[in-house]
Order: C-alpha cells, then sequence, then structure tokens
C-alpha cells in the first residue's frame, strides 16, 4: 500500500509540473505581441546556408532567397557547402546568381565534428553583416521573409527566433509531421514569451553578430554535431544583456518539407534530442527529464492498473485529459496567433503516437547512434 500511494503521488506531481509548463507556454503566447516596426535595419545583414546533399531543392531554395523585397545592396547570401557527395555544389556554382551571393566550399579539415555548425561557422567568418540569418537549403520563403524577420529588431535584441511551417503534402503521416511540428514551434514562441527561451529551429534565426561573438559563438560546442541553434540562443539569453524575441509575422514564416518516412523522422528527432543532454542550464534538464517522467507515466501507468491496482486509472485518466485539453488549447492560442490555416483534425491520433515517440526518440538521443545526411554522427 505504502509503494501504491508514493507511486499514485509521484504521477500527481508530475502532472503537476506538466501541467505548470503548459500554463507558462500558454501565458508567454498572450504575451508575444507582433513587431510594429517597418523600419529596415541598417545593419548589413549576412544570410548563412549550410548545405550538403541537397541536390533535389538547391535550386528552388535559391530562386527563394533571391527574390527577396529587400535592397540588394543591404544583404548578402553565403552558401557553404558541407563535403556534399552528389552535385549540389556544381549546380549552385552553374546557377546565374546576383553578385551578393557566394559559394564556399568548407574545407574537410576544418572542425570535422561538428558537420553543420562548423558550416555555419565558417560562413560567419567569411561574412560581413553585423546581422547574422541562418536557413536551410531546402527551405522556400515569401518574398517578404528577410523584411518580416528584420522588422523584429532593434538594439535591444540579440536573437529572433522565426517560425517554420511543413508545406501540405498528401497523405496523413505528412499531416501529423505539421501538426507535432507546429507544436514545437508553438511550445519554442510560448517559451520565449514567457522569458525562458529554450528551443527553436536553425532554419529560421537571426542574431546579432556581437552577440555571437560576445558569448564565443560555437567555441565551446565545435566537438557537437548540433545545438547551432538553441544551445546558441540560450547562451545569449542568458549571458549578454540583448533580449531574445519570436517572430509572429505571417511573412516571417520559412517552409520546409516534412520528413519522407518513419526512419527519417526517427533520425531527426533523435538528433533534436539529443541536444538537451548538453543544455548549461542544471533547472532547465531537470525541468525536461520531468517532463519526459510524465510521459513515461503514461505509458505506464496502464501497466500498473492490469497488475498492481485499479488505483492507478485515475491518475492515468487524469493525466491523459488534462494533456489532451491543455495541448488543444495551446494549439488553438499558436493557431490563432500564428499557424491561421493549421489543421486541428489530425490532433487525437497525433496525441496517441506522441507518447511512445517521445519516450523512445528521448532515451535513443541519448544513447544511440545519430544519422544526418548520410553521416554517422556523434553527439
Amino acid at each position: 500500500m505504502m509503494t501504491e500511494n508514493i507511486l499514485l503521488g509521484i504521477f500527481v506531481a508530475l502532472l503537476g509540473h506538466y501541467s505548470l509548463f503548459l500554463f507558462s507556454i500558454f501565458l508567454g503566447l498572450k504575451k508575444l505581441k507582433p513587431s510594429q516596426s517597418n523600419q529596415i535595419p541598417k545593419e548589413f545583414v549576412s544570410i548563412i546556408i549550410p548545405f550538403r546533399n541537397e541536390s533535389e531543392k538547391i535550386i528552388s531554395n535559391i530562386k527563394s532567397i533571391i527574390g527577396q523585397n529587400f535592397p540588394e545592396e543591404n544583404y548578402e547570401v553565403i552558401y557553404v557547402d558541407d563535403n556534399s557527395t552528389d552535385n549540389s555544389f556544381q549546380m549552385l556554382d552553374e546557377f546565374t546568381k546576383p553578385q551578393n551571393v557566394k559559394v564556399l566550399s568548407l574545407p574537410k579539415e576544418f572542425s570535422p565534428n561538428a558537420h553543420k555548425k562548423r558550416a555555419i561557422r565558417y560562413g560567419i567568418e567569411n561574412s560581413n553583416g553585423e546581422l547574422i540569418i541562418t536557413t536551410d537549403a531546402d527551405c522556400i520563403y515569401s518574398s517578404n521573409w528577410l523584411t518580416s524577420m528584420l522588422s523584429n529588431y532593434d538594439e535591444e535584441t540579440g536573437f529572433i527566433s522565426g517560425p517554420v511551417e511543413f508545406v501540405d503534402d498528401d497523405g496523413i503521416f505528412s499531416k501529423l509531421q505539421k501538426l507535432e511540428f507546429a507544436g514545437l514551434v508553438i511550445t519554442g514562441a510560448g517559451l520565449i514569451g514567457s522569458g525562458k527561451p529554450t528551443i527553436c529551429n536553425a532554419a529560421n534565426i537571426v542574431y546579432r553578430k556581437k552577440a555571437y561573438e560576445e558569448v564565443n559563438g560555437f567555441y565551446d560546442q565545435m566537438d557537437l554535431s548540433s545545438g547551432d541553434d538553441e544551445l546558441l540562443m540560450q547562451k545569449i539569453a542568458k549571458d549578454t544583456k540583448y533580449n531574445v524575441k519570436f517572430s509572429l509575422i505571417s511573412g516571417s514564416i520559412v517552409k520546409t518539407h516534412a520528413s519522407k518516412n518513419i526512419n527519417a523522422f526517427y533520425h531527426q528527432r533523435k538528433r533534436w534530442a539529443s541536444k538537451g543532454l548538453f543544455y548549461k542550464n542544471i533547472s532547465l534538464i531537470i525541468k525536461l527529464i520531468l517532463i519526459y517522467l510524465f510521459y513515461l507515466g503514461l505509458l505506464i501507468q496502464p501497466f500498473l492498473v492490469l497488475f498492481i491496482s485499479s488505483s492507478f486509472i485515475y491518475t492515468f485518466a487524469l493525466s491523459l485529459f488534462s494533456k489532451l485539453i491543455l495541448e488543444y488549447v495551446i494549439l488553438l492560442k499558436g493557431k490563432k496567433v500564428l499557424f491561421s490555416k493549421l489543421s486541428l483534425k489530425p490532433f487525437l491520433l497525433a496525441e496517441f503516437l506522441q507518447v511512445p515517440y517521445i519516450i523512445i526518440a528521448g532515451i535513443s538521443g541519448i544513447f544511440g547512434n545519430l544519422q544526418w545526411k548520410e553521416r554517422k554522427i556523434r553527439r
């Protein structure tokens, strides 16, 4: 009986913690305000686009990036080839480009384990901009993307996280990914709004080069294959005087494609989960562990009902019902302020699949081997 009561108390405590976490996201979304500025920053802008084996999408990307409603003399675009094994570099090199676009090839000996992060660092070291924007070579942008992202910038801003959205592809797997990914973006936005910037996506971020240099850039992360986005954001938020913002402007949304299959999805989420091991904020790591335990509890409690006591049906039902309601409310809020065309129809199926996938991805991110762009990589 004592063990049963202790377990029941643990499950209730984990639910309380997770509910407070979701509530802080909701409040953070309410605090976010769209930028009212129509000013183009006086600072020169460098857009860094690392790429590896993107022959299918690289031309669509460059056509999109050079079609910006932004003065050409105010920005440059730097593509950095991360040792592609296809003809991506040749395709870009032969494409007719404006003068503000250049393509660099990354030296093989340049921080070999950092992969994408080394490509970004190499691009920054060869850039002229006071503002750095990073995005991915498989993305598509509206013509007002650059203007929209930079309208959030002011003298107190060190980092801007922008929204990323999956394009509408046919099939339930794609729709599930689009909803789940939107949830991650909305979560990141809410945490920034609540003053606790935690997650963002490197496909759409802006940062002040001075802030990047102030926190020594990726210097303490160059032995890691990831972390070019949220680890940098967290350092700028913690170790500089600058603010972190999220862009709510619809024109700042970057679009990309969902994973083609379950295997690609699994390896992507495993890489993302592995970054949590290297957060510098101990309280944040503890918070993430407690959230993971909440999800693990959702999987364990039905078995406890079957094999130990029917009492666990109450904590399980309360936990599941609270999760469904609170997360649906957050998605509705995110749909209202950001993704107006987001379909919530796959919500229940997505919720059903989310629990095992987070448990598997979380543990695999810690212990499993990681893969990216035909590479086996270390964390």
